[in-house]
C-alpha cells in the first residue's frame, strides 16, 4: 500500500512523498530511516485521483544519462542536454532544480535525494556509492539492469492476468444482459402457460417479473454495488483484506513469498555491487517485503550483525530456499556475495515464469468452462418451460 508523507528535510523545507508499506507504523519507520523527520503520515490518494498526475521517468532518465555520459559529456552537459529535450513540464521542474543543485556546488546524490518522490532511496544509494568510486555509469547500467528485470518478471504476471480478467468481464457482461433483459422477456411469454414448470426456472422467471417491475431499483441497487466493490478495492485496507484471503491459499502465499524473496536478493545484490555494507543495504531493502517477512528480515540482520554468517541467519529465519542457500554459502567462501544474490533472484524468476505459464495454462480452460457452463446453464433454464410444454402437447 502506498502512504502519503510530509518530512521535514531542512530547517525551512517541508517536503511530500510517496512510499510503499504496509501500514502507517513501516511507512514512518521507513521513512525515519532515509533520514526525514516525518511529520505526518496518511494513505496516498486513490488510483483514479492521481491519473493527472505524470509520474517522473527514472528509467528513462537513467538509460538517457548513461548514453549521454558514455558519449563523453560531463555530468552537468548531460543533464542539461535532457533539460534541453524534455517536453513534459513536470519532468522539466525536477530537472531544472536537480541542475541547479548541481551548480551550487552539491553532489548528484545529494541532488536527486531532495526528490524522494521521484528518485527512490536504492537508486539514490546507487548513485551515492559510484561516487565514491568515481564509475557513475558502471551504476547506472547495474540500475538499468534492476529495473528492466524487475519491470520483465512485473509485465509477466501482468500480461499473464489480462486474458483472464477478460474472460470474465466478458462473460460477466453476458450474464448481465441475459439476466436484465432476456430473461424479463421471456417471463412474458411464460405468464399464461399452465402446468408445472422446474423449480430452478421458476425462480428464474420470478427474477425476470420482480426487473420488469421494479427495473430501475434493480438496476440502481447493482450499480451502487459495483461501484462499492470497486471503492474498497482501491482502498489500503480494501486490498490488504483481498490479498490476506489470497494469501489463505498455501500454494499462492508460497508463490508470493518466492516473488518477494527474489525482489530482495536482486536489490541486494544490486546494493553490494555499489559498494553499499550488508547490513545497510538489508535496511534498505526491507520495504520491498511483506510485514511477515520484513520482521523475519530484522531478525536476521540482528544475528547478521552478532557476527553470525549470512547463509545461516537467512535460513534459520525462512528467508532462502534450498537453492538460495547454497547459492549463499558459495558466495560466502568466495567473496562474491553481489553476484550470487543476483543469480538467485534470477533462478527464482525464472521459475515464477515458468509457474506462471503453467498456471495460466491450467486456469484460463477452468475459467471458460466454469462461464460457458453458467451462460448455458442460464440458457438451458429459461428454455426448459418450452421443453415441458413440448412434453405435455405430445
Amino acid at each position: 500500500m502506498r502512504y502519503q508523507v510530509k518530512a521535514l528535510r531542512e530547517p525551512n523545507e517541508i517536503i511530500s512523498f510517496e512510499i510503499e508499506a504496509s501500514d502507517e507504523l513501516a511507512a514512518r519507520r521507513q521513512a525515519g530511516q532515509q533520514g526525514h523527520a516525518v511529520l505526518s503520515v496518511k494513505p496516498a490518494p486513490l488510483a483514479f485521483t492521481r491519473f493527472s498526475k505524470t509520474k517522473f521517468p527514472t528509467l528513462l532518465f537513467s538509460q538517457e544519462l548513461l548514453a549521454l555520459l558514455s558519449a563523453g559529456l560531463s555530468l552537468v552537459e548531460a543533464i542539461e542536454t535532457i533539460v534541453e529535450k524534455e517536453q513534459r513540464q513536470g519532468s522539466r521542474q525536477i530537472l531544472d532544480a536537480v541542475l541547479l543543485r548541481l551548480h551550487q556546488g552539491q553532489s548528484l546524490s545529494t541532488a536527486l535525494d531532495a526528490f524522494p518522490a521521484e528518485f527512490p532511496a536504492l537508486y539514490v544509494a546507487t548513485v551515492r556509492a559510484s561516487e565514491h568510486t568515481g564509475d557513475l555509469p558502471e551504476a547506472l547500467k547495474r540500475y538499468i539492469a534492476y529495473r528492466e528485470q524487475a519491470d520483465r518478471v512485473r509485465g509477466k504476471i501482468v500480461s499473464a492476468s489480462i486474458y483472464p480478467v477478460a474472460l470474465l468481464v466478458v462473460g460477466g457482461l453476458v450474464l448481465l444482459f441475459l439476466m436484465f433483459f432476456v430473461i424479463p422477456r421471456f417471463s412474458r411469454i411464460y405468464d399464461d402457460i399452465r402446468g408445472d414448470i422446474p423449480l430452478l426456472s421458476r425462480l428464474l422467471l420470478e427474477w425476470g417479473r420482480l426487473l420488469e417491475a421494479h427495473w430501475a431499483w434493480v438496476g440502481l441497487a447493482t450499480a451502487a454495488c459495483l461501484v462499492l466493490a470497486v471503492y474498497v478495492a482501491l482502498l489500503p485496507r480494501g486490498r490488504a483484506w483481498i490479498v490476506g484471503m489470497l494469501m489463505k491459499n498455501s500454494v499462492l502465499r508460497e508463490r508470493a513469498k518466492i516473488f518477494q524473496l527474489a525482489r530482495l536478493y536482486r536489490t541486494l545484490g544490486m546494493l553490494l555491487h555499489g559498494g553499499i555494507p550488508l547490513l545497510q543495504s538489508i535496511g534498505m531493502a526491507s520495504g520491498l517485503l511483506g510485514v511477515e517477512l520484513r520482521a523475519q528480515l530484522g531478525l536476521a540482520a540482528e544475528k547478521i550483525r552478532e557476527g553470525q554468517p549470512l547463509s545461516r541467519a537467512m535460513e534459520e529465519h525462512g528467508l532462502t530456499t534450498p537453492v538460495a542457500s547454497r547459492l549463499l554459502r558459495v558466495g560466502e567462501r568466495s567473496g562474491r556475495m553481489g553476484e550470487m544474490m543476483e543469480r538467485i533472484a534470477a533462478f527464482h524468476d525464472d521459475d515464477m515464469a515458468r509457474w506462471v505459464d503453467w498456471f495460466t495454462r491450467l486456469f484460463e480452460p477452468a475459467l471458460m468452462t466454469l462461464i460457458g457452463i453458467a451462460i448455458g446453464g442460464v440458457v438451458i433454464l429459461m428454455y426448459m418451460p418450452i421443453f415441458e410444454l413440448a412434453g405435455s402437447i405430445q
